[in-house]
């Protein structure tokens, strides 16, 4: 796994091999990151990645928000409560020398904490099927995680509806993963 593009491009991160099952670690497949922000980049969704507040629920590795923040994101957020996913996160804050713009809340993605500064990026990477995506969605609402207008990016095994509150933006699949883009209301 490595950093795609940005001011960080090529930068080798923690590798967690084929990933780790009984800590649910599915690292997203660096072509499949490069797809996916290559279409965040096209414009078709305004510009997503400059200056944004990013918000990466069930975090793993920390790639995705890592990611963003190689491609102009502000500030990251990556939540995980995992130990290995949490070694792996501070591995990688650490090669990247981020320390000062990316948390790592180790806490139940399902339920945050609340916060005074929600987030204009949302990575939503859940174990795959369990339902827990739309379980941390809401937490994030309710918790002021997630800015009116915010775009989430929900990777799952099939496309997910747009809970109450978002719109549906367009649904990609690279694979056996499945994309939603949603856009939050307001």
């Amino acid at each position: 796994m490595r950093i795609v593009a940005g001011t960080h491009r090529g930068l080798a991160l923690a590798s967690v091999g084929k990933g780790d099952a009984g800590a649910h670690l599915r690292p997203t497949a660096d072509r499949v990151r490069e797809s996916l922000f290559n279409a965040l980049s096209g414009g078709r969704y305004g510009d997503p990645l400059s200056d944004a507040v990013v918000l990466d629920l069930f975090a793993g590795t920390g790639a995705l928000g890592l990611e963003a923040l190689s491609r102009g994101a502000a500030r990251v957020t990556l939540v995980d409560d995992g130990r290995v996913a949490g070694k792996l996160i501070r591995e990688n804050i650490a090669k990247m020398r981020v320390e000062t713009l990316v948390t790592h809340l180790r806490c139940d993605a399902t339920r945050l904490p609340a916060t005074d500064a929600p987030a204009t990026l949302v990575f939503l990477d859940p174990p795959y099927g369990k339902g827990l995506g739309a379980r941390a969605l809401a937490s994030a609402v309710a918790g002021g995680w997630v800015a009116p207008g915010a775009l989430v990016v929900w990777e799952e095994n099939a496309p997910q509806p747009a809970p109450e509150g978002f719109s549906p933006l367009d649904t990609r699949r690279y694979g056996d993963t499945h994309v939603t883009l949603l856009e939050r209301d307001g």
